[in-house]
């Protein structure tokens, strides 16, 4: 099962919001989906606010992406905005490093 993060269209016409979701990729695109990941709003929340509303959990997009999800283009962008790709980039790191046991760390190295 390939499974893709992909952004799935919510809201009224011309006031798009958008859900970030891990989704089968063979569905359709506001078909069903697995998990909610986060919600994207590009206009933001009024006149008064007009900036972009983004809340993405970190925590479950990078279990996602080291499961072997793959994110659309457009998702990719939104989770390097929320710092969810830097924190897959340093777990994926964190995991690829032996651990030095203090021991090790603490003798002095010979000549």
């Amino acid at each position: 099962m390939a499974v893709k993060i992909r952004l799935v269209r919510m809201g009224k016409k011309k006031q798009p919001t958008y859900r970030i979701v891990a989704t089968e990729s063979r569905r359709a695109r506001s078909g069903a989906f697995l998990e909610i990941l986060g919600t994207y709003q590009p206009r933001g929340l009024s006149i008064r606010e007009p900036e972009m509303v983004l809340k993405v959990d970190n925590d479950r997009v990078v279990s996602w992406l080291q499961h072997g999800a793959q994110p659309t283009e457009r998702v990719a962008k939104l989770l390097a905005l929320s710092g969810a790709t830097e924190a897959f980039a340093s777990s994926k790191l964190a995991a690829n490093t032996p651990p030095v046991s203090p021991e090790v760390a603490s003798e002095p190295v010979a000549p």
